[in-house]
């Protein structure tokens, strides 16, 4: 699809730019994770020598780009992953063009505004055809935090659904026009849905899962997950007209203190009674897990996934533990 306007990403980027220049972004992550063929992806990285002890994602971004023919990759140098430098690197010998892009540690606002600046010079764009393509973009994202709200205070829309709403917003599946269409249907059809007997309500932190069943298993088990909280951010759930200043709210590529706030604060709104923190093996975010545990008032269970598949049996007799914890938790406290 898209041809040579087929761009990659790496993980969320200014996507304005993109569809400014008329290009089709593809976000590596959503492709490998949904494809029938994610296997396939990890095998072509691990033959062309890729270490076994490498994120599952590095693998199947990589096998992605390769069999899918993608010419061009905006590929995220700061804020994201290290392994991402050594990812560039092969896929430049075999041919894919690589344009950096790097979120600033600090949040300098001056130097996120230069890699902007950058990125609107190398596709070729103006400042005020991103402007358009941001209008167009918001009218989305906000139909799409629609159905984020739907989820957490009318409790008819699962958390999986939730989930794939919020983490195509960082490509809108290539193509704006179709993903909002697909974003309408939803919403019609959601009205006429009553919600379900309240489960365990409950907010998941991290990267988005590499398990395929999470979300079904943790139903089965009687917990809801009411916040999403980085596929949310893909969704920009804040109000600027400044492309530069949106990109700065944006928690994610930025230190974990920038997100604790907005998962403090989406605890007490979501009124969530425990939280699922995924990590992915051999990431350096899971040491984070040691600063959530301080900050946070709320009982926290971490997860660990490695590549593609369904919930394995202890994680899965973990969570069970952990649900039936938080309901007699919330037993004890309704009958004190």
């Amino acid at each position: 699809m898209g041809g040579e306007k087929r761009v990659g990403l790496t993980t969320t980027i200014p996507v304005e730019i993109l569809f400014a220049a008329e290009k089709v972004p593809a976000d590596l992550n959503n492709i490998f994770i949904n494809s029938l063929e994610r296997n396939m992806f990890l095998a072509k990285a691990e033959a062309v020598g890729f270490p076994r002890n490498t994120c599952g994602w590095i693998k199947g971004i990589y096998g992605v780009t390769v069999e899918e023919g993608i010419g061009e990759v905006v590929a995220v140098t700061q804020g994201d992953c290290s392994n991402t430098h050594a990812l560039m690197e092969v896929l430049q010998t075999e041919g894919v063009r690589i344009f950096p892009f790097a979120y600033p540690y600090d949040q300098d606002r001056n130097l996120l505004g230069l890699q902007i600046e950058k990125m609107m010079g190398h596709f070729g764009v103006t400042p005020a055809q991103v402007r358009e393509a941001k209008e167009i973009l918001d009218r989305v994202r906000t139909k799409v935090q629609e159905i984020d709200r739907l989820t957490w205070q009318e409790g008819v829309v699962t958390g999986f659904e939730n989930h794939y709403f919020l983490v195509s917003t960082s490509d809108m599946n290539g193509d704006w026009r179709k993903f909002e269409e697909e974003v309408d249907r939803f919403l019609s059809e959601v009205k006429g849905r009553r919600p379900p007997s309240d489960g365990i309500r409950l907010g998941y932190l991290g990267v988005p899962p590499i398990f395929t069943d999470l979300y079904e298993c943790l139903e089965g088990l009687g917990g809801r997950v009411v916040f999403n909280e980085v596929q949310r951010q893909f969704s920009m759930p804040f109000s600027t007209n400044d492309i530069v200043e949106q990109y700065l709210l944006y928690t994610y590529p930025y230190s974990i203190f920038a997100r604790l706030e907005d998962i403090k604060r989406e605890v007490r709104r979501r009124e969530i009674e425990g939280l699922i923190h995924y990590v992915q093996a051999f990431c350096f975010r899971q040491i984070e897990d040691i600063i959530l545990r301080r900050e946070i008032n709320v009982p926290i269970l971490s997860i660990e996934g490695d590549r593609p598949s369904p919930i394995d049996a202890r994680t899965r007799l973990r969570l069970e533990s952990f649900v039936e914890m938080l309901r007699h938790r919330k037993q004890d406290w309704i009958y004190r």
